[in-house]
């Protein structure tokens, strides 16, 4: 609140209404990442000399790759790439087109008019809906999931629909459960596979699906895929472009915060169709002068070398083996995804005589301040846990150990499910 004085100022009634209006900072409720926080720090001040193990850590554990830093030092010492790179270089754009071919088998992807950089792919998702949503038209997004598509489209005076991921079909939205008016109604939808949180991977015949459904209904496919690359046992990465007939209908956004540990770069790309990206590239070059050079040039090396990512995903899978095996002994139903580093496993409903759980937050909260193991909940579609396998741990032999501490925490309690 703005106050001079102890007495509230002009400034207060002049929120835009879109977060809040004149309330805007007045509001007492605490949101799900602010009550982790709290509970954190509570359980840290509570046992200070216990390690707080961090599973709900949506970021990378590792720096990254040397010759992606090496290669930043020597472009950032060139004066040439001192300036404005505005809609991104040449060679980034290329090195996205050969990365989607080489890796994914995507075709006849134009580095000049079918990719445009950016900065992370969250900005991106901020900005599409600048390109298609007037009042009153509808954004059709997944939940669990992550939101900013939806709240970009509520800013524009546009209406978000929600489609559960669950279990029974497969972590896969439900095409044929949207009604009509809605489909009609509808301009964007949102995917992300490998998803956040489920860990889910989608399959080329879903997403030929999704084609024929946009088709039908005119809707732009927005395609989130942060994880793409970071597939296991077996499972070959999977582009949405890569199945016919996906560039008519929507765009695909990469970052290389995940597959290749760049989190804080921030550096990813839109592809997919020229129109969308024209747009994009328009309401983009009104938001800013974009990314540093030598940060594109740094990540044109990286795309132009997947086995990094490889390396990075053999790591990811066999933490998962270790956390799912762990789990699976004190109870829970884990599967290991073939995807992402997030291992989602529903909730218990207590521990027998112990607290009972009406929520995964009342689950994940207890595991915070009486486990001192941190991991995000969601109580969207039925009532899950997210643990990421991106905690501290330098080499093999310390994750053991972090997962053998789990283990050796919960092994006490017998969990109801």
């Amino acid at each position: 609140m703005s106050t001079l004085n102890g007495q509230e100022t002009y400034i207060q009634q002049q929120f835009a209404e879109r977060i809040g209006g004149a309330n805007y900072g007045k509001d007492t409720a605490i949101y799900k990442f602010e009550k982790i926080k709290r509970a954190k720090a509570a359980a840290k001040k509570d046992f200070p000399d216990v390690e707080l193990i961090d599973m709900g850590v949506g970021e990378p554990d590792d720096m990254a790759d040397a010759g992606i830093v090496a290669k930043l030092a020597e472009e950032a010492a060139k004066r040439e790439n001192r300036g404005y790179a505005d809609n991104g270089i040449a060679e980034f754009k290329e090195a996205a087109a050969k990365y989607l071919h080489d890796v994914f088998g995507v075709e006849d992807i134009d580095p000049v008019t079918e990719v445009v950089h950016s900065i992370g792919s969250k900005p991106a998702i901020a900005m599409l809906p600048s390109c298609f949503i007037n009042p009153g038209d509808i954004t059709i997004m997944t939940v669990p999931g992550y939101p900013i598509i939806g709240t970009h489209t509520k800013y524009l005076g546009g209406e978000v629909y929600t489609v559960p991921l669950t279990e029974e079909n497969d972590f896969l939205p439900d095409l044929d459960a949207i009604p009509e008016e809605v489909a009609r109604k509808a301009k964007l939808m949102y995917l992300n596979y490998p998803n956040n949180p489920t860990g889910a991977s989608a399959t080329k015949e879903f997403f030929a699906k999704v084609v024929d459904w946009a088709k039908k209904y005119h809707v732009v496919i927005v395609h989130d895929a942060p994880y793409a690359a970071l597939t296991y046992d077996g499972l070959k990465p999977l582009s949405f472009l890569s199945v016919p007939g996906a560039k008519d209908v929507g765009v695909e956004l990469h970052s290389l915060s995940k597959s290749y540990n760049m989190t804080g770069w921030r550096i990813g790309f839109v592809a997919g169709n020229p129109l969308i990206i024209k747009a994009f590239s328009d309401v983009k070059d009104n938001n800013d002068s974009g990314q540093f050079i030598a940060i594109q040039k740094a990540a044109a090396y990286g795309l132009a070398h997947p086995e990094i990512t490889e390396r990075i995903a053999e790591k990811y899978s066999r933490r998962h083996e270790l956390l799912v095996n762990a789990l699976n002994d004190l109870g829970f139903k884990a599967k290991k995804p073939k995807g992402s580093f997030f291992l989602y496993v529903q909730a218990p409903k207590g521990v027998e005589g112990g607290p009972t759980f009406e929520t995964a937050e009342d689950f994940s909260q207890f595991l915070i301040r009486e486990k001192l193991i941190s991991t995000v909940p969601w109580d969207d579609a039925g009532h899950y846990v997210r643990f990421s396998v991106t905690f501290i741990a330098d080499g093999e032999e310390e994750e053991r150990r972090v997962i053998s501490e789990i283990k050796r925490r919960l092994g006490d309690l017998k969990f109801i499910f």
